[in-house]
């Protein structure tokens, strides 16, 4: 596989994780739901039938919408350097990278949530993001 198509395995391996998360959720977020004998309300506000379920149930949803946030940015930085001569090394080590660290963010959030743990893996995450960010800008400029 070229280096530049192989950059694009790392957005499909965060496209599929994202379904994980989607599927954790209900698996736990649905028992939960028959425990607690709710009756969904259409016409309750968003989000507040769902607050009060426990907080460790809320977490993996928690984590499945933090999945549609900054990795929004990933998807068209990553396609970009995909589409670039001369990318690819690095790019791809700083594209597995950040979907390492989703992975275990996903995985901390969704079980333990310790915040400033979440908020170091975030920011570093955030780090390698940006430097995907400028390097393949640099590479769209030369």
């Amino acid at each position: 596989m070229s280096p530049n198509r192989s950059l694009l395995l790392p957005a499909v391996a965060l496209a599929a994780w994202t379904f994980f998360m989607w599927a954790w959720m209900y698996a736990v977020r649905i028992p939960a739901i028959r425990r607690a004998r709710m009756k969904l309300d259409p016409t309750a506000p968003r989000g507040e039938q769902m607050a009060t379920l426990p907080p460790e149930v809320r977490w993996k949803a928690d984590n499945y919408n933090h999945l549609f946030e900054q990795p929004t940015l990933f998807y068209p930085v990553l396609i970009i350097a995909a589409l670039l001569p001369g990318t690819g090394t690095v790019e791809l080590a700083l594209a597995w990278t950040y979907v390492g660290f989703r992975v275990v963010h996903s995985v901390f959030q969704a079980t333990v949530n310790k915040i400033e743990v979440r908020f170091a893996l975030f920011f570093l995450s955030s780090l390698v993001l940006l430097g995907l960010v400028v390097k393949t800008g640099l590479a769209l400029l030369s």
